[in-house]
Formats: C-alpha cells, sequence, structure tokens
C-alpha cells in the first residue's frame, strides 16, 4: 500500500516553479516595455505593470482554490463549463465592447476581460470528456466527427468575431487526437494543404500544377500496373490543382490588414508602414546582441518603436534588453515547461487526464511558438500572447485555471479512473 501523502506532497513543485518564473519574470518586463525609466513604482496600479500584479494576486488565489477542489468535479462539470464559457464568448457580441476595433471583450469596472481565452480551458475539458469515453474510437468515422465539432464550433464563434488570432489557436486541440490514435495521413494532409497555399501564393499556379502533374506521373508509371493507383493519383492531382487555384479567392476574401500580415511574411511588396511592427521588433532584438543592453535601458522599448511592446511583441523587448542569453533562458524555460508536461500527461492512469494534458502542453506550445515567431518575422502577426509573460489579465488568467486543473488531476491520478 502506498503511504498516505498530503497535497502539497502530491503537487509537481517543478511544473508550478517554472510557472511562477515565467509570470514574475513577465512581470518585470512588462514594467519595462510599458512604463520603464519613470518614477512611478512597478505596483502602480494605474500602469500596466501594476494591473498585472493584481492579476497575478488573483492568480493565487485562483489555483490555490481549483488545487483544493475534488479533481473529479472538473470530469462531472466538463460540458457544463464549455456551455458557460461558450455563452460567454457570444455575449460579448451583445455586451462587448471595442479594443482596437475588435469587439471581444467584457468591461467589469476597470478592467476588461476576453472570454475567448477562458474557451481555452473549456473546450479542452469537453475533448478530454468526450475521448476518454469507454465506446469512443477515434478511427471510427463518427467519432472523428464528434471530436471536430469540439474543435470547429468553438472556432467558428470566436472567428466570427474577429478574432482570428484566438481561432486559429483551436487548430492546435487536433495535435491532441493523434496521440489517441488519429491516423497519421491526417497530419500528411493538413501539412500538404499549408504548403501548397503558401506555394500558391509566391509563385505561378501553372508552374505548381505542372509540377504536381510531373510528380504524379512519375509514380504512375511506376505504378501504372495498378489501375486504382492510376485513378487515385489523378483525383489527387485534381483536387490539388483545384484548391491552388481557389488560394487567390479566399486570400481576397481576407480583411486588408490580414492581407497585409501574409504578404510582409512571405516577402512582398506591401505599402509603406505596413511592415513597421515586424521591422521594429527585430531592430529591437537584433540591437540586444548577446547579453542585451540591461534592465529598463532599451532604447526601442523606451522610445516605443515597437507597438503592442508590453503584449503580443513582449518577446522583442525581452531581446533588447536581455540579449541572446536571456531570450535564450526564457525559450528553455518553456521547453523544460513543456517536456514537464508531456511526461506528466503520459503518468496518467485516467484518459480524462492525459488527454487533458496534451490538451495543455498544446495550447502553450501553440502561443509560444507563434508568438515568439511572429516577433522575429517568420510567423503571420496574428495577435496571440506569450503565455504567462504578455500583459493581460484575461490571458495570465485563462492560462493559469488551464495549468492548475493538469496539476490538479495530476494530484489524483492514482484515484482517477478511465
Amino acid at each position: 500500500m502506498r503511504k498516505q501523502e498530503s497535497l502539497t506532497d502530491k503537487i509537481d513543485w517543478l511544473t508550478v516553479i517554472l510557472y511562477a518564473i515565467l509570470a514574475i519574470f513577465g512581470w518585470f518586463i512588462i514594467y519595462s516595455a510599458s512604463s520603464g525609466g519613470t518614477e512611478k513604482s512597478i505596483f502602480d496600479s494605474s500602469i500596466p505593470s501594476g494591473k498585472q500584479f493584481q492579476w497575478m494576486i488573483a492568480c493565487v488565489v485562483v489555483a490555490f482554490i481549483i488545487l483544493l477542489l475534488d479533481s473529479r468535479l472538473y470530469v462531472t462539470l466538463s460540458y457544463p463549463i464549455l456551455v458557460a464559457v461558450l455563452l460567454l464568448v457570444i455575449s460579448v457580441m451583445f455586451i462587448g465592447v471595442s479594443i482596437h476595433n475588435q469587439k471581444n471583450w467584457i468591461r467589469i469596472g476597470s478592467f476588461t476581460m476576453q472570454p475567448s481565452e477562458f474557451a481555452k480551458f473549456g473546450v479542452s475539458l469537453a475533448l478530454a470528456k468526450f475521448m476518454s469515453g469507454l465506446s469512443v474510437d477515434i478511427r471510427k468515422w463518427k467519432d472523428k466527427w464528434k471530436a471536430a465539432l469540439f474543435i470547429v464550433v468553438p472556432m467558428g464563434i470566436v472567428l466570427i468575431q474577429g478574432d482570428a488570432g484566438s481561432a486559429i489557436v483551436f487548430l492546435a486541440l487536433s495535435l491532441v487526437l493523434f496521440r489517441e490514435g488519429l491516423e497519421s495521413y491526417f497530419l500528411i494532409i493538413g501539412a500538404s494543404v499549408v504548403v501548397l497555399g503558401i506555394f500558391a501564393l509566391i509563385i505561378s499556379k501553372y508552374i505548381l500544377v505542372g509540377v504536381l502533374l510531373s510528380i504524379a506521373l512519375i509514380v504512375i508509371y511506376f505504378s501504372r500496373r495498378n489501375k486504382k493507383m492510376i485513378w487515385y493519383l489523378l483525383g489527387i492531382w485534381l483536387l490539388a490543382s483545384g484548391y491552388i487555384f481557389s488560394v487567390d479567392y479566399a486570400f481576397n476574401k481576407m480583411k486588408p490588414h490580414q492581407q497585409d500580415r501574409i504578404n510582409v511574411l512571405l516577402g512582398r511588396q506591401v505599402q509603406e508602414g505596413k511592415d513597421w511592427n515586424i521591422k521594429q521588433s527585430i531592430i529591437a532584438i537584433g540591437s540586444g546582441g548577446i547579453i542585451g543592453k540591461g534592465y529598463l535601458q532599451g532604447t526601442q522599448t523606451k522610445l516605443k518603436f515597437v507597438p503592442e511592446q508590453s503584449t503580443d511583441f513582449i518577446f522583442s523587448s525581452l531581446g533588447e534588453e536581455f540579449g541572446f542569453l536571456g531570450s535564450a533562458f526564457i525559450i528553455l524555460l518553456f521547453v523544460g515547461l513543456f517536456f514537464r508536461l508531456l511526461f506528466l500527461a503520459e503518468r496518467q492512469r485516467s484518459k480524462f487526464s492525459r488527454v487533458y494534458g496534451y490538451c495543455v502542453a498544446c495550447i502553450l506550445f501553440f502561443h509560444f511558438l507563434i508568438n515568439v515567431g511572429m516577433v522575429i518575422g517568420v510567423a503571420p502577426v496574428i495577435g496571440i500572447p506569450l503565455p504567462f509573460i504578455s500583459y493581460g489579465g484575461s490571458a495570465l488568467l485563462s492560462f493559469t485555471v488551464l495549468l492548475f486543473i493538469f496539476i490538479r488531476l495530476d494530484t489524483q491520478r492514482f484515484d482517477m479512473m478511465r
């Protein structure tokens, strides 16, 4: 028999410590990026760092409450939680306020909240609940469609509100399905669609179709005795060709600022100033050198050359003041957190806990990958925060809830059923 352990003995403190380091480091960077060099205190509630500190205190209280609750409660309430957060997201259409020309926020006193951030843990819980069903087999088409609905419906609701960045994050949850047995050819198809879409925007579509036809003909030649394979390849070529010629139509349906972001990423000529964010972000990071200019000493940061430098582009402030070594340290902390989450997920005895753990890892990894990628110019600017570091109470609180529910599930891994 296992000896009786207290809750504090069961908590994975390494994960908690990594979370705390990232949140505290982010708090200091927020102060530097938003009001560094002023006489105001980092605790001053009239500036972003002071507001972030208040949210950090709230996160500590929420995390403590989450750890006190029985983890089986999250299993029981998975679907009701999803319904509640989706209703909250929908309510934005009626009672929301606009920030930066996007009506994705709800104002509560002096604070604003972005409900779409909370949909992430709601969807993760519901997807884990569904996937842990005794009769669910992701290799069956009916279960594939049901699992897809848990991802696509919330994504569609958020996308209708014009928040494409938050909507795309839900796609990261599809990676969880591969761990649970979804066939790998879906990943190949998805990657091919993305690659063909990019090529269709940067080279002649006729050349691209011709190249694909040449590849198909070569394969057909070596498989000429297999008539089924020949028809199969020709069908794929026709579908791919139709998709290639439809890319421009889809691109032209995008909003002008979305087109500009893609054009900047692809190196296309854009109107003067449309690539300002990326250029200034790269300059700020590059100017930090190896060891950085020092905390509160970043000139690009102080003069606010980089827009949104305390939120979406906070990594550029970090790179300028702490240089390559500081940036590498933060990246290593994130990598350590991701591997720790995967380790914790794999040791779960409950399928619900394992699926939820992978959801947490995928959402955090996607945020990290896209945010860092966009500030160095290798990913489109879609406006999503760097977990635990970017300024924003909604994001910090939602990431905290997302993470600590899993930490709580891990503490009861021996008590959880399937």
